[in-house]
C-alpha cells in the first residue's frame, strides 16, 4: 500500500464537483474522491483505475492565499510496482500544487499482540480475578477510555459519577440555561461525558501519534456514533449534540463487558492503611455515606471538582500548583471570520477557525483558547453565587456568531499565597465578581467600552448568541487590571492579523476561568501518586488538555493497571 501525503487541489476545482452542502459539514462524497484519484494518477502517471481501495486519511485547507484555495489531501492506496512508483516519484521535481512524497505502508497485519495482555485475557478465561475490583472515578473522556480499556481486560471496572447520566444531564442544563436554579452536581462541568460534552466536541491534539493511541481514539468514536469524517479531517470535531450518543454507546459498552455505573454518586476521600496504600473510597449518595472496596482507583474528576482538590489535599495526597490562563470570550460574526480566512472563497467553505498568539510587552501571553465557528457563549457556572463562561457548536457549526475565549497566563505569583489551593481561590474570587457584575447572568461589554471602563448601553450590528441569560456589566471591574490591560493589547494586535477583530461593537462576555486545572496531583512512571494504588488522570490532574490528550492519559493509566494488577 501507497500512501501520498500534501496532494492539493483547487477548492474551485472540488467544489464543482461537490454538492455544496457537503462541502460545508466536511464531508467528503464520491465527486470529490473522483477529482482526488484523478489528480493522484496525473502526479504518478499512471491511469487512475490502476489505484485501488483510495482512502483519504486526511483532509485540510490551505487558504494562505486567499486567491488561490486548495484543499489538501493524504491518501492511500493499492497498485501493482509499488515500490517503482515510488521511486520515480522521489526522482520528480516537486510539483508546482506542493510537494508531493510517497512511501510503502509497512504491512504490521501479522504484528503479535502484547504478550502482557495475551496472559491477562487467558488469567480472566480461567476465571481468575482482582481481589477488588478497580474503581474510576469521573465520566469524562479520560474516565470513560480508563473505564473501557480495563473493562475490555475483563477486570470490570465500577464507575463514579457525581452527576446525572447525559440525557437526564442536558434536561437539567438546559433548564438552568432558560432561567431555572443551578444544580451544583449537574451542570456544564460535572456528568456523564464531563465538561466537554457541551463544547465543540473538538478532537484534535498536539500530540503526537507515535503508538496509534489517538487513531484508536478518533476510530472509536467513529465506531461508538461520532461521523466517519473525523477519521481524515485535520481538525476533527463531532459537536455537542453528536457526542452525547457516542458518550451513551460508549457507556453501553462498559457495562456490557462487565462494568457498573454509579451516578449522582460523589467520591469523598480515598481510604488508605499504616503503608499509605489505598484500601477503599468513601463516596457519598443522596447525602449518605458509604466504603467502596478497592485497590486501584483511577481519579479522572475534571478541572473543576475543586471540592475534590481540597479532599486530597486534606487526605496527604501530594498536589503542586501550576499555571493557567484567565479572561474572556470573545463573540464576532461568522462571516466576518470566514471573509478574512478564504477571501472570495467565504461563501462556500466550511465555518472558519483560527488560533491566535501574543505576548505583551510586561512578558504575558495571550491567546485564543477553545474558538467554535458558529457557536454559542454558554454559562458553564458549577458552583452557587458564581460565575464562569465557556464556548459551545453543534455538529453543523451553523450558528451565526464565532467565538472564542481570548485568555491572559498567570501563574502561581499571582494567586496572592503559596497555598497549592490558591489558584483555584483564585478562581472562585474572579467567579464571584462575575456573579455579582449581573445579578448571576452572564457579564457582556462591546470592546470599545471594555477600553474605557463603560457599561454598554446597546449593541451594533453584532448580537449575542448565547445558552443562558446575559445582562450588561463592566467586565474591568471583574478582572485584575493585568488581564485587562493584557487582553486589550493582545486584542489590537490579533485585528492585524484578522481585520475587524477589535472593533468596538465587538462583544466580550465573561469569565473564562476553567481553561485547565489549577493543580497538579503529582504521580510517578506507573502514573501512582504517592498514595499506592490510587492513579490521577486526565485533565483534572494536571496530564491532558482536551477531549483526545484526556482519553489518551486514560487509556496509558489503563494499560497500566491491566498489566500491574495481580489476580486471584
Amino acid at each position: 500500500m501507497i500512501r501520498m501525503t500534501q496532494l492539493k487541489i483547487s477548492a474551485a476545482e472540488i467544489m464543482e464537483e461537490t454538492l455544496p452542502e457537503d462541502i460545508k459539514v466536511g464531508r467528503v462524497n464520491k465527486q470529490e474522491e473522483s477529482v482526488v484519484r484523478i489528480r493522484a494518477a496525473i502526479l504518478l502517471g499512471i491511469p487512475d483505475d490502476e489505484l485501488h481501495e483510495l482512502e483519504i486519511e486526511k483532509k485540510s485547507i490551505d487558504a494562505r492565499n486567499k486567491d488561490d484555495i486548495y484543499f489538501v489531501y493524504n491518501i492511500k492506496f493499492h497498485t501493482i510496482r509499488e515500490n517503482k512508483l515510488v521511486n520515480a516519484l522521489d526522482r520528480k521535481k516537486p510539483s508546482e500544487k506542493g510537494t508531493v512524497k510517497a512511501f510503502v505502508i509497512p504491512d504490521r497485519s501479522k504484528k503479535e499482540e502484547n504478550s502482557v495482555m495475551k496472559n491477562v485475557a487467558l488469567q480472566i478465561a480461567l476465571g481468575r480475578r482482582p481481589k477488588t475490583r478497580p474503581v474510576i472515578v469521573g465520566m469524562g473522556p479520560a474516565g470513560l477510555f480508563a473505564a473501557l480499556g480495563i473493562a475490555q481486560a475483563g477486570f470490570c471496572p465500577i464507575i463514579i459519577e457525581r452527576g446525572a447520566d447525559v440525557y437526564t444531564r442536558e434536561s437539567i442544563v438546559n433548564n438552568f440555561w432558560n432561567g431555572g436554579k443551578l444544580n451544583q452536581e449537574t451542570n456544564v462541568q460535572f456528568g456523564e461525558g464531563g465538561a466537554g460534552t457541551f463544547s465543540d466536541g473538538k478532537l484534535f491534539t498536539g500530540v503526537k501519534d507515535k503508538d496509534g493511541k489517538i487513531r484508536y481514539i478518533l476510530e472509536t468514536f467513529a465506531n461508538y456514533g461520532a461521523p466517519s469524517q473525523i477519521l481524515y479531517d485535520a481538525k476533527p470535531h463531532v459537536g455537542t449534540d453528536r457526542l452525547r450518543d457516542v458518550v451513551v454507546a460508549l457507556r453501553e459498552r462498559i457495562m456490557a463487558l462487565g462494568g457498573d455505573i454509579y451516578f449522582n454518586t460523589r467520591f469523598e476521600r480515598p481510604v488508605v492503611n499504616n503503608k499509605n496504600e489505598l484500601i477503599g473510597i468513601i463516596v457519598s449518595q443522596e447525602g449518605k455515606q458509604f466504603q467502596i472496596d478497592c485497590e486501584k482507583l483511577v481519579l479522572a474528576t475534571g478541572h473543576s471538582a475543586r471540592d475534590t482538590f481540597k479532599n486530597l489535599k486534606n487526605a496527604g495526597m501530594l498536589l503542586q500548583p501550576k499555571s493557567f490562563a484567565v479572561g474572556v470570550r470573545v463573540q464576532h460574526s461568522q462571516r466576518m471570520i470566514n471573509r478574512n480566512q478564504y477571501g472570495s472563497f467565504h461563501k462556500d467553505l466550511p465555518p472558519a477557525d483560527y488560533k491566535l498568539t501574543y505576548k505583551t510587552g510586561s512578558g504575558r501571553g495571550v491567546y485564543t483558547f477553545c474558538m467554535c465557528p458558529g457557536g454559542y457563549v454558554v454559562n458553564s457556572s458549577s458552583s452557587d453565587g458564581m460565575l464562569c463562561v465557556n464556548g459551545m457548536s453543534y455538529y453543523d457549526r451553523g450558528s451565526a456568531n464565532a467565538n472564542s475565549a481570548v485568555v491572559v497566563t498567570v501563574n502561581p505569583s499571582d494567586f496572592g499565597s503559596d497555598d497549592v489551593l490558591a489558584g483555584a481561590r483564585f478562581q472562585k474570587t474572579l467567579e464571584k465578581f462575575a456573579y455579582e457584575s449581573a445579578g448571576g447572568k452572564i457579564p457582556l461589554q462591546l470592546f470599545g467600552d471594555f477600553i474605557n471602563g463603560d457599561i454598554s448601553t446597546g449593541f451594533g450590528l453584532l448580537r449575542p448568541i448565547t445558552k443562558g441569560e446575559y445582562d450588561f456589566a463592566n467586565l474591568r471591574r471583574v478582572l485584575p487590571h493585568y488581564i485587562s490591560d493584557s487582553i486589550i493589547e493582545g486584542m489590537t494586535y490579533f485585528d492585524t492579523k484578522i481585520k475587524g477583530f477589535a472593533d468596538e461593537e465587538i462583544i466580550l462576555m465573561g469569565v473564562e476561568t476553567r481553561t485547565s486545572s489549577p493543580i497538579r496531583m503529582l504521580r510517578n512512571q506507573d502514573f501512582q501518586s504517592n498514595i499506592k494504588g490510587l492513579y490521577p488522570c486526565g485533565e483534572g490532574a494536571g496530564y491532558a488538555g482536551g477531549i483526545v490528550s484526556a482519553a489518551l492519559d486514560g487509556i496509558r493509566v489503563a494499560d497500566k493497571i491491566v498489566e500491574t494488577t495481580e489476580l486471584e
